[in-house]
């Protein structure tokens, strides 16, 4: 029962975010589609609580490529790429920002974490013209399932299935599965499997 009413709920909220998604698809034929992205994102990101959560994710089900109903989205949250993917039961906490990112299945995003569009947003090579000007590559940074990320953390590279990123640790290289990782650049601090057990038992 309690199942049957989060879908029913969730297709409500569906409902009355119709307004938003048509202002979303009005503005990207101007603006383009990740720049209304965000502005939708922005204007939702107001809704506190509970029906905040719910008016979040029903948007964003239909706006990006992929979020699956049981997302939870937290308050002050913004999203700039359509290419976006939140796998199931995903939870991403309040005031991140959120890049071309694949947020698989059961990952813990806290609160104030930046995951970005890879590490070359913006290109910085010529000196001769404003950053602002010069063509980046945006790159989908993957977040494995089960993994958690800590409050603050700024995310460019893939983190592996389970790792545990601490608070404030800024991730510039790809992580591998199962480790705890910290620091300014994050780096591998130990291992979360115990010794002598296998990786493939956890």
């Amino acid at each position: 029962m309690r199942e049957f009413i989060k879908i029913c709920v969730h297709w409500l909220s569906r409902l009355a975010t119709l307004p938003c998604l048509a202002v979303y698809w009005a503005e990207a034929l101007v603006v383009g589609k990740n720049v209304a992205l965000c502005d939708a994102t922005e204007f939702l990101a107001l809704f506190p609580g509970l029906p905040g959560r719910y008016l979040r994710t029903a948007f964003l089900s239909m706006a990006i490529e992929e979020c699956h109903r049981s997302v939870s989205v937290g308050f002050g949250t913004t999203f700039s790429k359509c290419g976006a993917r939140l796998e199931r039961n995903v939870y991403v906490g309040a005031n991140c920002s959120i890049g071309l990112a694949t947020v698989r299945e059961s990952a813990l995003i806290a609160s104030g974490v930046y995951v970005t569009s890879g590490a070359g947003q913006h290109g910085i090579e010529d000196v001769a013209v404003p950053i602002r000007e010069q063509s980046g590559v945006n790159r989908r940074v993957v977040l494995g399932s089960g993994c958690w990320i800590g409050a603050n953390a700024v995310v460019m590279a893939d983190v592996g299935t389970g790792t545990v990123v601490a608070a404030g640790a800024v991730v510039a290289k790809p992580l591998p599965d199962f480790v705890i990782a910290g620091g300014v650049p994050a780096c591998v601090l130990r291992s979360r499997i115990p010794a002598g057990r296998p990786a493939e038992a956890s």
